[in-house]
């Protein structure tokens, strides 16, 4: 998988969001900002990117987010409960029709056993109630690569949204 894939991938998301007037929230975790910045990479994003979060603590999960504490606590920061939360307080956060969250451990460090490096998990939500998610296990492939990845499986997870229409 190649930066090229990543681009191509949001350059159709791009398109479909732009066409069918709706806006984006990300809330990222491990990925830092990069799916915003595929998007913002391209002309006229301003169009489709509402705004994004980024949110590497828990703390800024809990603040920015309203991600639950228990939820945090119980679950820990990466986990599909996480992912969903982050997704749902984006959209409350904002006037963007659609939300998408990545939270994982893109290594080298910060794996265990239950939860190993290049574990991420996704959720795409609509504001009118439907929420996709998925977890990936990409494996100790680097910390860039794991994180263009869950680029590319962001885009792909709300493209998939978007067909459900």
């Amino acid at each position: 998988m190649s930066a090229d894939d990543v681009a191509r991938a949001t350059a159709a998301l791009f398109e479909r969001l732009r066409e069918d007037k709706l806006t984006l929230v990300t809330a990222e975790s491990c990925t830092g900002g990069l799916i915003a910045a595929a998007i913002t990479a391209l002309p006229g994003s301003s169009q489709v990117l509402e705004r994004g979060y980024v949110t590497y603590s828990n703390a800024a999960k809990e603040t920015d987010l309203g991600v639950s504490p228990s939820i945090l606590r119980e679950k820990g920061a990466v986990s599909a409960d996480t992912a969903r939360a982050m997704a749902q307080g984006a959209l409350d956060r904002s006037r963007a029709d659609l939300a998408v969250s990545v939270t994982g451990i893109a290594g080298p460090s910060g794996g265990t056993d239950e939860k190993p490096v290049g574990l991420v998990y996704f959720a795409a939500a609509r504001r009118e109630g439907r929420i996709l998610q998925r977890e990936m296990r990409f494996g100790d492939l680097g910390r860039g690569e794991i994180r263009r990845r869950s680029v590319l499986n962001a885009v792909t997870l709300l493209t998939k949204l978007l067909d459900m229409d």
